[in-house]
């Protein structure tokens, strides 16, 4: 019986180089001769309008060779961005502590580094917005703001028999990816531009290079061959050092390198959006939600960036799992003297959820009923909304029917598996025994959307090429960023043709070869490029198919493709000799494919229609303790059901759910950015900003699939893993939420800002 390549647990193509240290990064690459370092100068001033900028000193040190300025730039000064609302460097005004002025150009990169720090700059400060509530009173947005409503919310909340209102802070996020950003731009023959740059988008970078240099796109390549970790802040903002580096390799005619410190990739980069909200509830007995009006507050930076579908999407999955009957959410686009925020994992996903799950939690307090009865009774089900109507309760508030819904079967096999039951009264039992610490347990739901918002983003391409030796190699528009991408797509182009895996290689991601191409993000690599690959596959397949036809002469179905060989009923052959048999009769071993996501469709101006091919589903139970006197907390225990189709690599699934969870643990525990009264990032480095390692992973970390396949046709059946594990973790703040009720016995709602550091779990506690 002949094993198929997809649905395996293959390793991750580049495992054993990168254990080896042998799978080389950029700054791996050998450097061509004559080959220079830049580094940028950093604003120091959060809003001010730029007078002059004094380059004497770092010009006058040793190895700097130039100190790039905006006058600089050869074509545009405006980055390509979608707004167009950047500039390459700060022309007139700074806008953010941290703003590029410029680069310093020299022989090494501590030369560079030392000399930048040299420059300075007149800057006559102006008022700087640093507060999301002076941004919103000022009317200080970067970008209209936006309301979505079904039903009428008011006067759902008017006529509820419970009714509550609050607020929520929920923090940002530093990507803090392994590889920090970085680009290597050299210069070609006929001014043409090759780019290494660790990005998920190489299409953009291509574009805003050729857009800064006054280029057309075809005169600039980009490749990248894997990235050490991406997170969505290698999307659009590994474009901005690129062309920095770019534009410096352009004036000096010399190759640049631009890799920016851990220090200096902190005070540049944007995060994941710090959203406030506020909200007001109505409710019956049970707990089912009659009527919800939310206001989110998306603190967006300098600029728009990707704050728009950011904002758009926490819209989206404001519901989460939930049915929203009556509801008006109000989101605003809020312009601030900080870092432009941009994408991160989840893309406003997690923003969008965790306010609905913290109402919910604090509504089965408030009855005394359990949070995931509460939870269960608000499921988007088949049930009608009342006696009366025909409509049921599977539409979002955005207009889109919740198919393949396997959110009340999942959430209760977690329930019996964790046993979260028993759990939960023995919980119960330790929090009466002890008096310091004290134990929370909870389960939360994921229902996550998966495609582009933008439905333009929703194609993709690939070419297959089999070579003579039965070799098979294939490029596609996505990036490698440890995910696996390439490991599933090669899996699936070898079981198109019938071959063992390790005859099939994935090349570097590069314009040249597949022009156009989505950012890797969205959770939609595999989707796109996957499917993209495996009709490249099948075009050669059925190439193949046809000459071994005609040679035995049946029908076009008589033909198989399996184990590397080529089965007709007359004849066996082995995939090699059929490919050097085909090349010698002129046949083509080589095909693009191309695919574009099917059935989504929406109105941009209102929000409304199927933004979303399908939903992938999941649950997570976690039980935490917290230190009442000093506010530390632990997560004890993790038990995850998670929905990812018909899986086609579960060790890589497995480990994008770990991962996934685990960063969200850190986005809602210990991940704390702050901002001065000066506007500066002062969590700027691993001393001061920390990310959860080893010993926070707890010993009990259980993690099953749900064994159903893809009720659409997606590629293998399967569902997209990238980001729905990481909204998995709102578990580990309700169960702190728990805890911290426990604790206090009041009944009172649990006021808790995210991250739940410790210092916070102590003012929830009460604590000054």
């Amino acid at each position: 019986m002949t094993t198929t390549a997809a649905g395996q647990s293959h390793p991750h193509e580049s495992a054993a180089a990168q254990i080896a240290g042998a799978a080389l990064y950029i700054d791996d690459l050998p450097e061509v001769r004559g080959t220079l370092y830049a580094a940028p100068i950093l604003s120091k001033v959060a809003h001010g309008k730029l007078i002059s900028i004094d380059t004497q000193a770092a010009l006058a040190r040793p190895g700097v060779r130039a100190v790039l300025l905006a006058a600089d730039v050869p074509g545009h000064k405006m980055l390509a961005a979608f707004a167009g609302d950047e500039p390459v460097f700060a022309i007139d005004t700074v806008q953010y502590v941290g703003q590029a002025l410029g680069v310093v150009v020299a022989d090494s990169m501590a030369q560079a580094l030392h000399a930048a720090r040299l420059v300075t700059a007149q800057i006559e400060p102006l008022p700087a917005v640093l507060d999301v509530r002076q941004a919103l009173a000022a009317q200080s947005f970067v970008l209209p703001p936006v309301t979505v409503r079904r039903g009428d919310a008011a006067q759902a909340l008017a006529h509820a028999p419970h009714r509550f209102q609050g607020t929520l802070e929920v923090g940002g996020q530093e990507h803090f990816y392994l590889e920090g950003q970085i680009a290597y731009a050299l210069p070609q023959e006929q001014n043409q531009w090759l780019i290494h740059s660790s990005t998920q988008h190489p299409g953009e970078v291509q574009h805003w290079v050729a857009h800064a240099l006054g280029l057309d796109n075809h005169a600039v390549r980009v490749e990248c061959r894997r990235m050490g970790g991406g997170f969505g802040g290698k999307e659009t903002q590994a474009g901005h050092l690129t062309v920095w580096a770019a534009v410096a390799a352009h004036k000096l005619q010399r190759p640049v390198k631009l890799r920016l410190d851990r220090d200096d990739d902190f005070m540049l980069t944007g995060k994941r959006h710090p959203f406030s909200y506020d909200y007001q509830v109505g409710f019956d007995d049970t707990g089912r939600l009659c009527g919800l009006q939310v206001q989110m507050l998306a603190h967006c930076g300098f600029s728009a960036d990707l704050s728009g579908p950011v904002a758009d999407r926490a819209i989206f999955h404001a519901d989460n799992a939930y049915f929203l009957q009556d509801v008006e959410i109000s989101s605003y686009r809020c312009k601030l003297n900080t870092q432009s925020h941009t994408a991160f994992r989840g893309f406003g996903g997690p923003q969008g959820m965790i306010v609905t799950e913290t109402i919910l939690g604090d509504i089965a307090r408030y009855l005394k009923l359990d949070p995931l009865a509460v939870r269960q009774r608000n499921l988007y089900s088949e049930e009608p909304v009342d006696a009366d109507a025909n409509v049921k309760r599977n539409t979002t508030h955005y207009g889109m029917q919740v198919e393949g819904n396997i959110l009340a079967p999942l959430l209760s096999k977690l329930e019996l598996s964790a046993q979260y039951q028993q759990r939960r009264e023995a919980i119960l039992a330790w929090n009466s025994e002890n008096s310091v610490v004290k134990r929370g347990i909870a389960i939360t739901p994921v229902k996550f959307g998966i495609s582009f918002t933008a439905t333009l983003f929703n194609q993709a391409g690939a070419l297959v090429h089999v070579y003579l030796d039965g070799s098979i190699s294939v490029n596609h528009g996505g990036t490698e960023m440890g995910q696996g991408l390439h490991t599933k797509v090669a899996q699936i182009v070898a079981d198109e043709l019938g071959v063992p895996l390790h005859r099939v290689r994935a090349s570097a991601s590069d314009t040249s070869k597949i022009p156009n191409a989505s950012a890797t993000a969205a959770s939609a690599g595999t989707d796109l490029n996957g499917r993209a690959a495996q009709f490249a596959a099948r075009h050669v397949r059925d190439n193949l198919a046809a000459f071994v036809c005609g040679l035995d002469g049946v029908g076009a179905g008589a033909v198989q493709f399996a184990g590397g060989q080529v089965i007709t009923p007359k004849a066996t052959r082995s995939f090699e000799v059929v490919v050097a048999l085909a090349y010698a009769n002129r046949i083509q071993l080589w095909s693009d494919g191309f695919y574009r996501t099917p059935k989504i469709h929406y109105d941009k101006t209102t929000l409304t229609g199927r933004p979303f091919y399908y939903f992938a589903y999941g649950a997570a139970c976690t039980e935490v303790a917290i230190d009442t006197l000093t506010g530390e907390s632990r997560v004890l225990k993790v038990d995850i059901l998670h929905d990812v189709g018909r899986s086609i690599n579960p060790a890589l699934d497995i480990g994008q759910i770990e991962g996934g969870f685990v960063q969200g643990m850190g986005w809602l525990i210990t991940e704390e950015l702050v901002w001065n009264a000066q506007g500066v990032l002062s969590t700027h480095a691993p001393s001061t900003y920390k990310i959860p390692t080893a010993g926070d992973v707890p010993e009990h970390f259980k993690i099953d699939l749900w064994p159903e396949p893809n009720t659409e046709d997606n590629v293998f059946g399967s569902k997209a893993v990238g980001e729905p594990p990481f909204m998995l973790a709102i578990s580990v703040f309700e169960a702190l939420r728990d805890a911290v009720a426990q604790a206090r016995g009041d009944g009172e709602v649990v006021r808790l800002t995210a991250p739940a550091t410790a210092e916070n779990v102590l003012r929830a506690l009460g604590g000054d």
